[in-house]
């Protein structure tokens, strides 16, 4: 039988680790002897001990990228979604890999960092691409960021709560969070362009108030 790529051992060997011996005990020295590689073919594949909490990172970002950069106007508002979805199923193929992830993240304060830093680096590259979509209109700096900012918030919504074990439908809660998303940016006004209400107090009759109002609103009388 071919033994598994190297990649594949040294994760396994350094999750392995730090859970027995906790992240900062464990040494790259640790992580190569358990997963019977040498040191050159760790830094290789790794530029350090806390690359391999974070192993796709690199590979993740391509795939969004590509993701929105496939997408045309019309289907700029998919594309995001996609692009969101696509780190959601990401960690849950991951399955027990992200679930010890999380665990270091919650008691190694350098590794919530660094998964801090890589959200916002999901955030920066949906924020960017929808200030573009939006055409650079006067305002559209802010409500890109706004958007991305509710896209990343709600997609890790849904992840934190299949994390914790609060659900075990996360892509039915994650569909249903970025369709509130979506139409906290894309729902019409209540008052569009072909009318609106007003609401407004008087004791004059209705067949004296109506001519007023029509000359207010150029209406012929």
């Amino acid at each position: 039988m071919s033994q598994r790529p190297a990649k594949e051992r040294m994760i396994e060997a350094a999750f392995a680790l730090f859970e027995e011996r906790g992240y900062d005990q464990t040494t790259v020295d640790d992580i190569t002897e358990r997963a019977q590689v040498g040191r050159t073919t760790f830094f290789r594949t790794f530029r350090s001990k806390e690359d391999v909490i974070f192993p796709d990172r690199d590979t993740l970002l391509g795939a969004i990228e590509a993701r929105l950069g496939g997408s045309s106007h019309e289907t700029a508002l998919t594309a995001v979604v996609d692009a969101a979805r696509l780190v959601l199923r990401h960690y849950l193929a991951e399955g027990d890999l992200a679930l010890a992830r999380y665990r270091l993240t919650r008691s190694v304060p350098a590794l919530r960092s660094r998964e801090f830093a890589g959200m916002q680096h999901f955030q920066r590259i949906f924020r960017e691409f929808i200030v573009s979509w939006m055409g650079g209109a006067p305002d559209s700096a802010l409500k890109a960021e706004l958007m991305a900012a509710a896209v990343v918030t709600a997609h890790n919504h849904v992840l934190r709560r299949w994390l914790r074990g609060l659900t075990e439908r996360p892509e039915q809660e994650f569909d249903a969070a970025m369709a509130t998303t979506v139409d906290l940016f894309t729902a019409p006004s209540a008052a569009g362009p072909e009318g609106g209400i007003v609401v407004f107090r008087t004791s004059k009759d209705l067949d004296a108030v109506v001519p007023a109002l029509k000359r207010v609103l150029g209406e012929p009388v």
